[in-house]
C-alpha cells in the first residue's frame, strides 16, 4: 500500500520536488503521451497529479471505463525547479478567466496558441464540467461560469505535453 507520502522531498541538486501521482488501470512504469479521443483540458498529454485522493478517482474512472485491470495509482518524482529552467512551463495557479478561456478552446478543440512542454492547473472534474459545458455552449457567460467554479475546491493536474517534458519526471513506485 503506497504510503502517505510529502508532497516534497530532496532532489539530487537539494532543490525541492515535487510527487506526483498517475491513476489507471495499469501500473505506468514509462509514460508516454497519449493522444485521446476525448478532449482533454490542456490537450494531449500524460496527466499528474500532486493529489493521491484525485490520482484513486482516475485510476476507479479509467478502471471502469475500460473494464479491465484494476485501479492502480504510479508515483513519479519532478523536480519542478529544475524544470522550470529547462522547458516551456505555462502555470495557472486558480480557476481564472485565462484558465477557462485555454479549458474551452482545448476541449473544444480548437487551441492553437503556444507549444508548452508541461501545463499545470486546476482540473475540471466531473462537479465543475457542468459549468464550463454551459460556458461553451453560451449558457453562461465568463463572469458568471468563474463565479460558480470559485468555491470548488479544485485538485491541480500536471500535464507532460512533450518527451522533453516526460523525460524530467523519474518513476517512484505504484499502488494497486
Amino acid at each position: 500500500m503506497l504510503k502517505m507520502l510529502q508532497n516534497q522531498f530532496e532532489s539530487k541538486k537539494g532543490q525541492l520536488a515535487v510527487i506526483l501521482y498517475h491513476g489507471s488501470n495499469v501500473e505506468v512504469l514509462n509514460p508516454k503521451i497519449i493522444v485521446s479521443n476525448r478532449a482533454l483540458d490542456f490537450g494531449a498529454g500524460f496527466y499528474t497529479t500532486s493529489d493521491p485522493e484525485q490520482a484513486r478517482r482516475w485510476a476507479q474512472i479509467q478502471t471502469m471505463r475500460r473494464k479491465t485491470g484494476k485501479p492502480t495509482i504510479t508515483f513519479y518524482e519532478f523536480d519542478e525547479d529544475s524544470a522550470k529552467d529547462k522547458l516551456n512551463i505555462l502555470c495557472f495557479e486558480k480557476a481564472e478567466k485565462e484558465w477557462l478561456n485555454f479549458v474551452a478552446e482545448n476541449r473544444r478543440g480548437v487551441y492553437k496558441g503556444v507549444k508548452y512542454d508541461i501545463i499545470i492547473g486546476p482540473v475540471a472534474n466531473d462537479r465543475t464540467m457542468q459549468v464550463i459545458n454551459d460556458y461553451m455552449i453560451g449558457n453562461v457567460d465568463e463572469d458568471t461560469a468563474l463565479l460558480l467554479l470559485n468555491p470548488q475546491k479544485l485538485s491541480d493536474q500536471y500535464a507532460f505535453l512533450t518527451v522533453k517534458g516526460l523525460k524530467l519526471l523519474r518513476t517512484g513506485g505504484i499502488e494497486e
